[in-house]
């Protein structure tokens, strides 16, 4: 983990010298976003109306919150009541021909980035990436999508919405509270109350004196699969022939990855962590020993298949929800349509 994401969540002792240091920044960012969002509430700037209805799935944080299996939820759930959703997003780290760029089976995630090719290969949904939503939008409208779901863009208020959902890390929280840089918030928790649903990735329990909102997920992993071969293998099979592992992660909060196989019973022999989005190479992959399986997240397995070894798995996760929360789920979605 890095220092500063030490500093935001972890209570570091350099807090005491990092964040006097940075509130003159946090204090300008939150002068701009400020003036952003009024620009926007006075009219000044405009919100583009879509023929169809949006959903937002973002955060009012920084790092991996658990946005990607919430979309890939709302894309199941979207399907079961007869809707034919789409899915945009700005395709961080990828470098597409063109944009609005249509992601199909053949994208990979240097051109798409990983989580909108993560989604595609998932779901086999319409995927849309580029910094403008809007047009990413009208491009699945175009193709019959009649529902668009937005991974990410919560503060992107040139995109009217129909609902808004703010996923929250159930451990991490907010952090230290404090806006960019000197902390990882992005809004100030004022944001949630503004929100239609608030969901907590965690199990955390909504609680009564909530002014908003708020149901809980839980993501779970049922099975293996092989990155070579496609091979899906129960857990509890794996966990029997394949008790000692290495495991690597590049996700926003990779700890959350380690603990999970902690937690399903696997040792971890090696593990390490890379930074949110990082670009795979072989050479990444010097020190494990390739007669140990090696796992990783269903995010870095889309950059890792051009080099990948016979004995890496990746780890699929679902997000899952009570028989009552998923109901307020399709409550918000036959809302917004």
């Amino acid at each position: 983990m890095r220092l500063i994401e030490k500093v935001w969540f972890n209570n570091h002792g350099a807090k005491w010298l990092l964040v006097p240091l940075l509130l003159p920044l946090s204090a300008l960012f939150w002068l701009l976003s400020t003036l952003r969002r009024l620009s926007f509430k006075l009219g000044f700037s405009k919100s583009h109306q879509l023929t169809k209805p949006v959903i937002v799935v973002g955060n009012i944080g920084v790092g991996g919150n658990g946005k990607t299996p919430m979309v890939i939820h709302l894309v199941e759930l979207s399907r079961s009541l007869g809707l034919t959703p789409g899915v945009i997003s700005r395709g961080y780290g990828g470098q597409a021909p063109h944009y609005p760029y249509l992601v199909d089976d053949n994208s990979t995630p240097l051109e798409a980035g990983d989580e909108p090719v993560l989604i595609q290969q998932r779901c086999q949904v319409a995927v849309a990436v580029g910094s403008d939503r809007i047009a990413s939008a009208e491009l699945l409208i175009a193709k019959g999508c009649d529902i668009i779901i937005s991974d990410d863009g919560l503060q992107h208020y040139r995109l009217e919405r129909a609902v808004e959902l703010i996923i929250v890390d159930g451990k991490r929280l907010f952090g230290n509270g404090l806006l960019l840089p000197a902390g990882p918030l992005r809004e100030g928790q004022w944001r949630l109350d503004k929100s239609d649903l608030v969901i907590y990735n965690g199990g955390v329990a909504a609680s009564n004196n909530n002014s908003f909102e708020a149901i809980a997920m839980t993501l779970k992993a049922k099975e293996l699969c092989n990155l070579q071969t496609g091979e899906y293998i129960n857990l509890s099979d794996f966990i029997n022939s394949h008790l000692c592992v290495n495991a690597i992660a590049g996700i926003g909060a990779p700890q959350r990855f380690f603990d999970t196989l902690e937690n399903n019973s696997f040792v971890i022999e090696k593990q390490q962590s890379f930074v949110d989005h990082h670009s795979f190479t072989l050479a990444d992959f010097t020190e494990f020993d390739d007669n140990i399986p090696l796992l990783m997240t269903e995010k870095d397995a889309v950059k890792c298949r051009d080099f990948c070894k016979d004995n890496w798995w990746y780890l699929p996760v679902d997000a899952t929800f009570t028989h009552a929360e998923q109901q307020v789920l399709r409550d918000k979605i036959k809302a917004a349509i």
